[in-house]
């Protein structure tokens, strides 16, 4: 009795490894996504701060490298030129790639 127990055990275990793989890589990528979406919400929130109206119609987006697309429609080159300014002083931006397009507001 005993031995079988044992041997239900092992066997048990030893198909559960590939899934106890497949879950350790996953994680890996769970880990970048939640870093991705800390930073893109640290840069929205730095943008919200600034009260620019302008602003608000700014998309933010992060890889998982750390790098930051700006995109949507500013009023000014000066409000595209302070968005980019306030996401290079995020922590754990890397890079700012800038697709922002100055729109007059009617």
């Amino acid at each position: 009795m005993n031995n079988k127990l044992t041997t239900s055990f092992l066997v048990a275990g030893l198909l559960l490894l590939p899934v106890v793989g497949h879950t350790a890589d996953t994680g890996k990528a769970a880990t970048e996504y939640v870093k991705d979406s800390v930073i893109t919400t640290k840069v929205k929130a730095e943008l919200a701060a600034e009260k620019m109206s302008s602003l608000v119609k700014i998309n933010v987006d992060t890889d998982k490298n750390g790098v930051v697309t700006l995109s949507g429609s500013a009023a000014s080159k000066t409000a595209v030129d302070r968005a980019v300014t306030i996401t290079k002083g995020v922590a754990g931006v890397t890079a700012v790639k800038n697709d922002i397009k100055v729109v007059a507001d009617k």
